[in-house]
Parts: structure tokens; sequence; C-alpha cells
């Protein structure tokens, strides 16, 4: 994961959600404690590597976090734009980026997606893990579609969630549906010509607990580009 699970926009583990906190409050609370791992989430990176076939351009790294994916992506060539609800976090991702000499190649934004999107369109749009605790019912597949909508024609939207918990936890820390390719896609509602579905399916990996138990997790990989 980006890897906490995220609201609506974000992508981090949980601790138990008070179900009354807000986007802002639940990940201001999250960050409360630095989260920081540096690593870039290993299917983004395959993703853009081998799939997403596009020369670096402009990114939307929709709940970016303390940045890793975002940091990566800017040292891969790419100019982005991160986005996330938590001011704590994106100040992290600054200062993370200032370390690595890439704080002009990117671009820090505060937005509870929910509520209020970036504007303008963008050759990557990256939703990596947009699970959330406190999400209303609907929200993600709302800021899913307006992702959609910030695809520039000939660009590629790429939406990493998971598909359950590791196979090493029996006590899942939070209660939270797991979408599958099918749901992303019908939640999407895109028009068939205009949009190529080039991938659309489970990724299985293996994952450590925190105690070093090993296990395997399935995510669920969708990739479409618009074509019109």
């Amino acid at each position: 994961m980006n890897t906490p699970n995220r609201p609506a926009q974000h992508g981090h583990d949980q601790h138990e959600p008070d179900k009354a906190a807000t986007a802002d409050e639940y990940w201001e609370d999250f960050y409360r404690d630095r989260v920081w791992s540096g690593r870039v989430n290993p299917l983004l990176e395959r993703e853009v590597r081998d799939g997403v076939a596009l020369p670096p351009g402009t990114v939307l790294d929709l709940g970016c976090g303390e940045g890793a994916d975002a940091l990566w992506l800017a040292r891969n060539g790419w100019r982005v734009r991160a986005v996330d609800v938590s001011a704590t976090a994106l100040r992290r991702g600054a200062e993370h980026a200032a370390e690595q000499g890439v704080a002009e190649a990117i671009e820090w934004e505060r937005h509870d997606l929910a509520r209020s999107f970036p504007e303008g369109t963008f050759d990557l749009v990256s939703a990596q893990f947009l699970h959330s605790p406190v999400a209303a019912d609907g929200e993600r597949e709302a800021i899913l579609a307006r992702a959609a909508e910030a695809v520039a024609p000939g660009g590629v939207l790429l939406i990493i969630g998971h598909a359950g918990w590791p196979t090493w936890m029996e006590e899942p820390p939070a209660d939270i549906e797991f979408p599958t390719a099918a749901d992303v896609l019908a939640a999407l509602g895109l028009p068939a010509p205009g949009w190529d579905v080039e991938r659309a399916g489970l990724v299985s990996s293996e994952v450590t607990g925190p105690e070093g138990q090993p296990g395997r997790r399935e995510d669920c990989v969708v990739r479409v580009r618009r074509t019109g």
C-alpha cells in the first residue's frame, strides 16, 4: 500500500476509526505519527514502467499521503500534482521532496476530494488504495468518476485497491468493503467509444505482517486509457 488505507483519498493501514470523524479529522489524526516508508507502491511502479506506455508528462496523484509515489514519479521525469486531505502529510511530502532535490517537479495541494477536486487534465491520473473507514456511501465512486474526467486525451487512469485483507490478519482493524475490478469499471461508467480497458483484474503479492508473519494479499488493478 502506499501504504496505509486512505480515505476516499488515501492509502494507508488503518487504526480503529471514529465513525463520527470527518476525513480531515481522521487523516490528521492518522498522520499525527510519521507513517513514512519512502517506498513507492510496487504495483504503481510496475504499471507505470511496463503498462502505461507513456513518456513522462503530467500526473495527478490522488491521496498522496506523505508522498512516496509522488517522489518516485518526479525522480522518473513526471511533473506531479500531489493531493491529500491531510496538511501534515502534505508538509512532510514537501520536506522529502526538498531533501531529494525534486521540489520543483511537485505541486502539493490540499483537497478533501469529496468536496473539492484539482483543476486541469493530466497524462496520468493515479488513484492508489482509496479506501476509507469514514467515507460516506458513494463517495469513493464519485471521486473516481471525477478522476476519469481529469484524464487528458491519450492519457491513462490507473486505479489500484485492495481486494481483501492479508492472509495473516485475523482481526481486520476496520470495516471496509473492497470493490472488485467489475465494481470499479461500473462505477466509472465510461462510454465504450472513447475509452479502452487495458487491464482489470487481481494481482496476488507476498506480504509480511508486522511481526514477521508470512502471507499473501490480493489487489485489484484497473488501467483505462482515454482514446478520444
